[in-house]
């Protein structure tokens, strides 16, 4: 589908680049011939996911990083930058999901939580990113929305509302951004197996294999994420690329 190497000579920086959507990215980008810096909050994962390029012949690195944590990740950015020598394009992509109550029934620490993932890891993450894009001249921005953050669904709404704000973020900075050669987008996955979406087992066989989703595996995500790393800065912004066929 595209050319060898066709990443080679960026630098990419995926956040809750560990594992599932944002490890098949990281991976993907690096297979492409990107550099890869990878944030999580486990080092186990981190070097797991760093060896798997490695011993493609690929290049990749990593660190710990916490997306609640502003400070955690300026030192994490300035790493992942002189590490790398810049930073081409960030993978918005670190986030949770664990609350599957109704707004009467929910938790408020977990709802908090949700949000200083979702969406204020989110804009800190492009907050610290934004000086070394501006320094390379340009840059991608890609955010892993979803469709609840569009239409909403019952139970789950810390999740749905993260999202949505995210998609605002990706908007504004969209606007924001464009005098610098900065493109922010939005990436919906739709309906993927990852340990995030442990419920889906018990979807799988009514909703989603009736014709109305197709359930991805995270690697089923890379195509659409290398399209968006390869368009010109000048080219797509403000834009929400998805994979879902409902906006679920």
């Amino acid at each position: 589908m595209f050319k060898k190497d066709i990443l080679l000579g960026k630098t990419v920086v995926v956040t809750g680049g560990g594992r599932g959507i944002g490890a098949a990215i990281a991976c993907g980008y690096a297979d492409a011939g990107a550099e890869v810096y990878i944030g999580s909050r486990t080092e186990e994962e981190i070097h797991h996911v760093v060896e798997t390029i490695r011993a493609t012949g690929k290049t990749a690195y990593g660190s710990v990083c916490d997306v609640t944590n502003f400070e955690s990740l300026q030192a994490f950015f300035s790493l992942a930058a002189e590490t790398m020598g810049g930073i081409d394009l960030l993978v918005v992509n670190a986030g949770i999901n664990p609350e599957k109550e109704t707004v009467e029934e929910s938790s408020t620490e977990l709802w908090k939580r949700t949000i200083d993932v979702n969406l204020i890891g989110a804009y800190y993450s492009v907050k610290a990113v934004i000086p070394y894009m501006k320094n390379r001249g340009g840059g991608k921005i890609i955010t892993i929305g979803s469709g609840k953050g569009h239409r909403g669904s019952a139970r789950g709404s810390a999740y749905a509302c993260s999202k949505a704000g995210a998609w605002m973020l990706t908007k504004v900075l969209a606007e924001e951004l464009a005098d610098y050669n900065i493109a922010v987008n939005e990436l919906i996955p739709g309906p993927t197996e990852t340990s995030m979406n442990s419920g889906f087992g018990e979807k799988i066989d009514s909703v989603f294999t009736s014709g109305q989703e197709w359930v991805k595996k995270p690697e089923d995500i890379v195509p659409l994420a290398i399209f968006m790393a390869i368009q010109e800065t000048t080219g797509p912004s403000h834009q929400s690329f998805s994979l879902a066929k409902r906006m679920l």
